[in-house]
């Protein structure tokens, strides 16, 4: 059984995890010299597209209060760093996808523990120190473990041909 673990909104959510004044807002990280949005929270997600130009924005995030924040890319990989530690700890085996998706593999796990209650220990055992918010969709196999994707970020919890994703 392989997981694809992803960390929702990763680089708004690595700006917030220290801001707990900023739970609820709308947060955008704009890419390199400011020029357009490159990540949007959840709440950002209604109001404005990825790729849009940011002085085209500045109105809009004014009437909205949206926060902005310039690209970071040494907290990105350092949160990363402990993200991916975190759940390394926790599976028998992991391959690191990219800066916020990781693969498990769960080969076993499931004798000692239902996999719908994995995630959720994954989240509380790392939430004070690292971004946290994301999805787990774990499948018999590893190629297609995206598949849980599109179900997991909209519900807790979905069969989708063959394989679960679990919201965490």
């Amino acid at each position: 059984m392989f997981a694809l673990c992803d960390v929702n909104s990763f680089y708004a959510s690595c700006e917030t995890v220290f801001r707990p004044d900023l739970k609820g807002r709308p947060v955008v990280v704009l890419s390199n010299n400011d020029g357009c949005v490159i990540a949007r929270s959840a709440e950002a997600q209604s109001l404005v597209k990825t790729g849009e130009p940011y002085f085209k924005l500045k109105d809009l995030f004014r009437r909205h209060r949206v926060v902005c924040f310039s690209s970071n890319y040494e907290l990105y990989a350092d949160m990363s760093n402990r993200v991916m530690t975190t759940i390394e700890e926790m599976s028998p085996r992991c391959e690191i996808y990219s800066i916020d998706e990781i693969f498990c593999d769960l080969t076993g796990v499931r004798h000692c523990r239902d996999l719908t209650e994995f995630w959720p220990r994954n989240q509380s055992h790392g939430s004070a120190t690292h971004a946290s918010d994301g999805w787990g969709g774990y499948r018999p196999d590893q190629n297609p473990g995206q598949t849980g994707e599109p179900c997991g970020k909209k519900m807790a919890t979905a069969d989708r041909r063959g394989g679960r994703s679990v919201k965490y």
